[in-house]
């Protein structure tokens, strides 16, 4: 048996708690022993709940103390590039939280300054979930032919005012409010990797994005089109901003093949056709338990030297979708001359 690999997180925000659960969940193998984030409020309470001996303020007095074996980028985005740069620096292996960088440039500079001194992959979780897990194994088994269409929706009330004027999805992750890149870079940047899991390599064809909510800065709409390699088309429509709509986020995909579909409604996954199947999952869990997959994918790979599925180049062709999007809309564009 290997000793756990010891792991320094960087980060005590939301998403850090579904990162140390997925961490926990495999703690023969890997473990985290430190954490760093400069809020020492949020670092003492994450390190309490999940029994993290060291606390730090910030990355660089985390890896200068050393001890590590691999380091897990959960900090905001603006700071992803700095912070793997610094890691690689010291010659870990590293696990980013997507977005890789806020920009496909700046992911590119990245990924040229740091390529072939460690290992990186990028947290890119949704992929993980097992419902989408499934569906790959249905489409890779032909179960229901060749794909001839695929559409996407999700769509919430989370940028809609409740009756205190609140919005959900502020309340949940209040740091949504000042992205100037919201729905396509934070939310569905998940979606279109999914698709790109599912389909193989996807184009952008077009892309109208909107924003109908004053407590943002970015889009909170978006209609995208987009082409896979055999020229199947590929829609998503998306919005948080739909009156009526629940507030939590729910996904509905079509897969319309040769010979079947298959549907996903929220947890409830369908075969349809020549052959038929149902499985229904537990909402909860499959969002938990993809934190963990991707986790574990991640040390099975630093063990076995096996490829990362989400490496970093193969991140770029997500970032390069969601570049396009916005440049195709032509919304930040649209924003600047309205400023």
């Amino acid at each position: 048996m290997n000793p756990p690999l010891r792991i320094g997180l960087v980060g005590a925000g939301w998403v850090t708690q579904h990162h140390l659960q997925g961490w926990k969940r495999i703690a023969d193998d890997a473990q985290v022993v430190a954490i760093a984030d400069p809020c020492a409020v949020r670092a003492r309470e994450r390190a309490h709940a999940f029994g993290i001996p060291a606390i730090f303020s910030d990355a660089g007095a985390m890896l200068a103390a050393g001890g590590l074996d691999a380091v897990d980028i959960a900090a905001p985005r603006a700071f992803h590039a700095d912070l793997a740069r610094l890691a690689a620096s010291h010659g870990l292996p590293i696990l980013c939280q997507k977005p890789l960088a806020p920009t496909l440039d700046e992911a590119r500079r990245l990924i040229a300054d740091i390529d072939g001194k460690v290992r990186l992959m990028v947290h890119e979780n949704w992929r993980f979930r097992a419902y989408y897990r499934l569906a790959a194994e249905w489409l890779r088994a032909g179960r229901i032919g060749a794909v001839k269409a695929a559409t996407l929706q999700l769509v919430t009330s989370g940028t809609v005012p409740d009756r205190e004027g609140r919005y959900d999805a502020l309340v949940r992750q209040p740091f949504l409010a000042d992205e100037p890149r919201m729905l396509v870079a934070e939310v569905l940047i998940h979606h279109l990797d999914t698709l790109r899991m599912l389909l193989g390599p996807l184009t952008v064809a077009a892309a109208a994005l909107s924003r109908s909510c004053e407590a943002i800065a970015g889009e909170d709409s978006a209609v995208i089109h987009l082409s896979t390699a055999e020229g199947r088309g590929v829609g998503i429509f998306a919005s948080f901003a739909a009156h009526g709509a629940a507030t939590h986020q729910s996904d509905r995909l079509l897969l319309l093949g040769e010979r079947g579909t298959i549907p996903l409604d929220g947890s409830v996954l369908t075969l349809s056709g020549a052959e038929e199947d149902t499985v229904t999952f537990d909402p909860q869990a499959t969002y938990s338990d993809s934190y963990a997959a991707a986790i574990g994918h991640f040390v099975d790979c630093l063990r076995s030297g096996a490829p990362f599925e989400t490496s970093s180049n193969d991140n770029l062709e997500t970032l390069q979708l969601v570049e396009d999007c916005y440049r195709m809309s032509g919304f930040e564009q649209q924003r600047q001359s309205a400023a």
